[in-house]
């Protein structure tokens, strides 16, 4: 496993505000911007959701494997449907097919159990994951294949790893 460190992994570090991204905070005043916001049954979207203050908490190969392991669990994703996913040492992507809910009630529930699970492994309080996400509804012009293999590609552009299949956590439905 490469050592991980400090550093600029996210292709979207300082990028929240790129064409079609949202950003969900769970902080007053924002709740304003979320009103009125639909959630479209069957919308893929692209979501990236960061861990507290950056720190990698998943270069620890366990946590990591942890969270690989939640983010198979159909049972985690009762209202939606993970398409393909990639986690890197502080932050996690994925791209969500909604089938009923909200995105932000699907995110709430990965994120609680993950924090839950980070939690008890590693015998410690806090926060895991910064308090929002960022997501991003895919349009009908937009390839979804093109879009997880953005996803997936993650750790090459990050020069973690000079091919994905030399990382190992992620998936596909497409494999």
């Amino acid at each position: 496993m490469p050592d991980f460190g400090k550093g600029g992994w996210c292709a979207h570090r300082g990028h929240h505000h790129d064409r079609g991204m949202q950003t969900h905070k769970l902080i007053p005043g924002n709740r304003s911007l979320r009103k009125g916001r639909t959630h479209l049954l069957g919308q893929i979207y692209l979501i990236t959701t960061c861990c507290s203050d950056r720190e990698p908490r998943f270069a620890d190969f366990w946590a990591a494997a942890q969270v690989a392991r939640l983010s198979h669990d159909p049972t985690l994703w009762p209202h939606a449907r993970l398409l393909c996913w990639m986690l890197m040492p502080d932050h996690w992507h994925g791209l969500v097919e909604l089938h009923s809910g909200s995105i932000s009630d699907t995110m709430s529930r990965f994120k609680a159990c993950t924090s839950r699970a980070i939690n008890a492994l590693e015998r410690r309080r806090g926060a895991l994951w910064q308090a929002g996400f960022h997501d991003h509804a895919l349009r009908n012009d937009e390839d979804v294949l093109a879009c997880a293999r953005y996803v997936i590609a993650n750790p090459v552009r990050a020069g973690l790893v000079t091919s994905c299949r030399d990382w190992p956590f992620w998936n596909a439905v497409w494999l």
